[in-house]
């Protein structure tokens, strides 16, 4: 079995409040979610309001699929979420 996990630092300039971070933070989340069909949660900066750090998990028997399906979770960030920066991307396949 191979676990994959990322954590994803989003930095959003246009967030002026936390309710208009936890908008953006759901909506990526969801889209993700049922997109990929993985675990997704906000793990981190939950105060800041233009900062969020998510988790994502992926399980597989697959190294190679697990960590392709992180880089297409993070292009996919990328392209549907024009308003949102990826800042820092870190990632971990791991073998059980």
């Amino acid at each position: 079995m191979v676990i994959a996990a990322a954590e994803i630092t989003l930095h959003l300039p246009d967030c002026h409040s936390l309710k208009d971070k936890r908008q953006i933070i759901k909506s990526v989340m969801a889209r993700v979610r049922n997109q990929f069909e993985i675990a997704i949660a906000e793990v981190g900066d939950n105060d800041l309001w233009q900062s969020a750090k998510i988790g994502v998990s992926h399980v597989s028997n697959s190294d190679q699929h697990s960590g392709e399906v992180l880089e297409h979770i993070r292009r996919y960030i990328e392209e549907t979420r024009p308003d949102v920066v990826i800042s820092a991307f870190e990632k971990e396949i791991i073998h059980w």
